[in-house]
């Protein structure tokens, strides 16, 4: 008759003792790790985002006491036409970027995924305006929309087209801030549509291809619906940079022709630190943080029953 040996049992028990102390003693080297990512998650997080929240119940002009306002400063914004504005700004903006950007990104990725000469180079060469800063970037673009000397009106001029005043003309000067946008992003979207293309086995080209599928079918029934996870990134992560977009209009427009620019972010800067109303920028900050959030939401319930992870 055979069987454990007489003690075995009691030895499995201690070594799973000795085992789980172990573990136990060693977690906190976990926390050593963790501890400096966590504590900028609180500190300039989670912490100003509290504050912020408890601001917008305030009137503070800075140099005086905070003097509680209950919901005075949200029923204030719902009479505020000038805030609406800037939100309807900030959904034109979106819209004249995140579309037109994420097909320029996927097109250029799937040219760049191509086994060519030099297409390395390419690739660097298209993210580097992403690594520019934005006020550099306004600058120098503020140049190229100038309506007498600038090198778009310049451009246009040889070919008989005279150029508007882009940054001046309350028709133009948003699809401009959005087109600066675009050209300095769509390299940065890029790369995580190439990585997304370079993820999806070969193996399921090669057998829609010997059913017959053409290019362009397995494009829309192989690469797309197998890119919904980075699409889903994508959307997701330059939706909330676009609705947050400051330093751009900051340095072309500063939220004129008109206020045809005053994107929400721009209308918070202003409120905060020109006209010293800290209450009524946090309850406006607020507002912000609900919209993002619920677009967040949105777009992961879009995407949740559309998006698969396993490819095996």
């Amino acid at each position: 008759m055979t069987g454990h040996p007489v003690g075995a049992p009691a030895r499995q028990i201690r070594w799973r003792a000795t085992a789980g102390g172990r573990a136990r003693r060693g977690g906190w080297h976990a926390y050593l790790f963790v501890g400096p990512s966590l504590f900028g998650v609180l500190a300039f997080l989670l912490l100003p985002m509290v504050i912020v929240a408890a601001l917008s119940l305030f009137r503070w002009e800075l140099l005086s006491a905070p003097e509680f306002a209950g919901l005075d400063n949200y029923r204030r914004l719902a009479s505020d036409g000038r805030t609406w504005h800037s939100l309807w700004v900030t959904v034109a903006y979106v819209l004249l970027c995140i579309p037109l950007q994420t097909v320029l990104a996927l097109a250029l990725a799937i040219l760049l995924n191509q086994r060519v000469k030099g297409v390395r180079l390419f690739r660097s060469l298209f993210v580097v305006p992403w690594m520019a800063t934005p006020i550099v970037l306004g600058l120098i673009w503020n140049w190229i929309f100038d309506p007498r000397d600038g090198a778009l009106n310049s451009a246009l001029a040889l070919v008989g087209v005279t150029g508007p005043d882009w940054l001046s003309d309350a028709t133009w000067a948003l699809p401009a801030v959005a087109l600066v946008s675009v050209w300095q992003h769509t390299g940065y979207t890029m790369l995580f549509f190439l990585a997304g293309l370079q993820g999806i086995p070969q193996e399921l080209h090669d057998a829609a291809a010997t059913d017959g599928a053409t290019p362009a079918q397995r494009f829309w029934r192989v690469t797309l619906p197998l890119l919904n996870p980075t699409m889903f990134f994508v959307t997701v992560t330059n939706m909330i940079g676009a609705v947050q977009v400051f330093d751009t209009v900051y340095a072309m427009t500063a939220g004129g022709p008109g206020g045809s620019t005053e994107v929400i972010n721009f209308r918070i800067f202003e409120t905060a630190f020109k006209q010293f109303d800290f209450g009524y920028a946090s309850t406006l900050s607020m507002v912000l943080f609900l919209i993002i959030l619920l677009v967040t939401l949105a777009q992961v319930r879009f995407f949740g029953k559309r998006t698969t992870y396993d490819l095996s």
